[in-house]
């Protein structure tokens, strides 16, 4: 495998701003507007479910989409996150990578069939969409966007199978995380459009976070770990 090299100035600013700004303004807004929202509106934290009006089908295709986005936002975070140097020696990045086009191909696939399934029900059936926001709306559509940029660039992936796209996207993700911007840039250079549609929509999904009902990802009933409870009997007649 010959790992992608590049320059800076093979970027554009657009490329520059989207690469190597845009991460940290989202993050910036998604960190003070969860606080925000969490201290000021504690009471909006929540999913907003409309499960209740649901049928059997419905429910199977929620469970399909929500087992798809996490098994693809594990694939991601482990992927690209792991330096190519902890896994080189076990797994090469030509496997890495079709590993990931396999498993991310079929959680995708089930992503995509539960999230088509829940966009018609918002969208066509009249009580679901009368007591669906347009942030949840908004929401639903961009996640599916981004899920069909997400398997195109699995299609994409078959043009370069000796894995140092992959490579070089996770060497960007991992300078980006570490606060190296000037790191992180070169790595886009050459990157197809797909690629770069698919990580400034990401990047867009995060910015939004603290406004949509996107924020219940990080709520977990972890106060009830340490609430006092009391303990009530049942009454029984004599």
């Amino acid at each position: 495998m010959t790992l992608a090299t590049g320059s800076i100035d093979n970027l554009n600013w657009l490329q520059i701003f989207f690469f190597g700004v845009y991460p940290y303004i989202a993050l910036a807004v998604a960190v003070i507007g969860t606080w925000a929202r969490f201290d000021l509106s504690q009471y909006t934290w929540k999913t907003g479910s409309s499960q209740m009006l649901s049928d059997k089908g419905m429910r199977i295709a929620s469970n399909m989409f929500h087992l798809g986005i996490l098994g693809i936002l594990g694939g991601h975070f482990v992927g690209m996150l792991t330096p190519h140097a902890v896994y080189e020696h076990f797994i090469s990045a030509e496997h890495k990578q079709l590993l990931a086009m396999g498993a991310g191909g079929v959680m995708g696939v089930i992503c995509w069939i539960g999230l088509a399934m829940l966009l018609w029900r918002r969208f066509t059936d009249p009580r679901v969409s009368h007591t669906s926001s347009f942030s949840d709306k908004l929401v639903l559509v961009l996640l599916f966007i981004q899920l069909n940029l997400g398997l195109s660039t699995i299609v994409a992936s078959t043009h370069h199978l000796d894995g140092s796209v992959m490579v070089a996207l996770s060497n960007w993700a991992q300078n980006i995380t570490i606060f190296n911007p000037m790191g992180a840039l070169p790595n886009m250079d050459g990157i197809s459009l797909v690629y770069q549609l698919h990580i400034i929509l990401g990047t867009t999904l995060i910015l939004i976070f603290p406004f949509t009902r996107l924020i219940h990802i990080i709520s977990a009933p972890i106060w009830y770990l340490g609430r006092n409870y009391q303990i009530v009997r049942q009454k029984t007649s004599q």
